[in-house]
């Protein structure tokens, strides 16, 4: 698809530099651009590539403006209209409303006549599929679980008994929801499965990434509100509920019972333990470990950054001594150490 920077200008409400009938039909990075490619302009470091860049158009901040050698679109926030411009560009992909031959659906499912079902799909009794809805190649739905309107799993999603996704939600390969919470009661020496009987409850407009899972409630449900955003190959644990418009980035794991509130930002590699409450508004960065809740917006870290090897292990043995010496501190009059750290948290 091409269109004219003229016709970008409007839809999005930016300001052209440039001929407003010069066409695009690409997007690429500043450095490899060519003159059919839209490009943008975000991050301050990459700042030093605009002076070379070959770009049809580039999505930047008045500020930069000047400096574009090129057709520039002036925008407040370069990258979220970069990001409308490349899905006007790449619409998504439509595909045939039917069921495919190979595809095994229950007699008692109840699909809507403009839903796609794709080769080697298997969907249970009591499965309700509406409309416009995608379920990609090699898909399971398990019994009872329902899928509004335009939602699209890729392929390869598994959707166990009594989940429900809302509108307008993407999962990617290999998604896993509904599976058995880690529910086990200790007795003498040996572990006693706790069935898993509670569901899932997915929002509208959620995206999952590949690979990640989604545990049902061991009781209750396990919830994802509208809008969440979740990275690939996280663990979310069950009977965690997951606030509305929250992000999560890959590798992450949240155990079960914990709360994450609305509008939260949680780097990749972090550690959440169970029955915690994350309050709205939390930023977590990569790799932090969180034991504690967190009551107040904010930014939170934990972990320390790779260093020397010598000198990380002579710090992590010094470690183990810090209790020690901040009850030498407090006995030599210095006051407690750590009250401070501990702000904006409850134990």
């Amino acid at each position: 698809m091409a269109l004219s920077l003229g016709e970008l200008a409007v839809r999005f409400g930016c300001e052209l530099k440039g001929d407003p009938d010069a066409q695009v039909d690409s997007v690429a990075t500043l450095q490899n651009a060519t003159d059919r490619a839209v490009t943008f302009l975000a991050n301050p470091r990459y700042r030093r590539h605009l002076a070379q860049t070959r770009a049809g158009a580039v999505v930047l901040e008045s500020r930069f403006a000047a400096e574009c050698p090129v057709a520039a679109l002036i925008a407040a926030d370069p990258y979220v209209t970069y990001a409308r411009i490349a899905a006007l560009l790449f619409p998504e992909p439509q595909f045939p409303a039917g069921v495919d031959r190979s595809a095994q659906v229950s007699p008692q499912a109840t699909i809507a006549a403009s839903a796609s079902i794709a080769a080697n799909v298997v969907i249970e009794a009591g499965v309700r599929i509406g409309e416009r809805v995608r379920v990609g190649p090699g898909c399971v739905v398990l019994a009872d679980s329902s899928i509004d309107a335009d939602t699209r799993l890729v392929a390869n999603v598994t959707l166990c008994q009594g989940v429900h996704l809302g509108a307008r939600v993407l999962l990617h390969p290999g998604v896993v929801i509904g599976a058995d919470g880690f529910g086990l009661a200790p007795e003498r020496g040996r572990w006693v499965k706790v069935p898993q009987v509670g569901g899932v409850r997915i929002g509208n407009d959620v995206e999952i990434g590949a690979n990640t899972t989604v545990d049902r409630g061991a009781i209750d449900d396990t919830i994802i509100e509208d809008g969440v955003k979740l990275d690939n190959q996280i663990q979310i644990g069950h009977n965690v509920r997951v606030g509305a418009h929250t992000a999560i980035a890959g590798c992450t794991g949240v155990s079960g019972s914990t709360s994450i509130g609305r509008n939260c930002m949680i780097g990749g590699m972090v550690g959440i333990a169970g029955h915690l409450e994350i309050g709205d508004g939390v930023f977590i960065t990569g790799r932090t470990l969180v034991s504690r809740s967190i009551t107040r917006p904010g930014t939170y870290s934990g972990g320390l950054p790779a260093d020397d090897v010598r000198r990380w292990r002579r710090n992590a043995a010094r470690f183990r001594h810090l209790d020690e010496l901040a009850r030498r501190v407090e006995q030599l009059g210095g006051g407690k150490l750590g009250d401070s750290e501990t702000e904006g948290e409850d134990d």
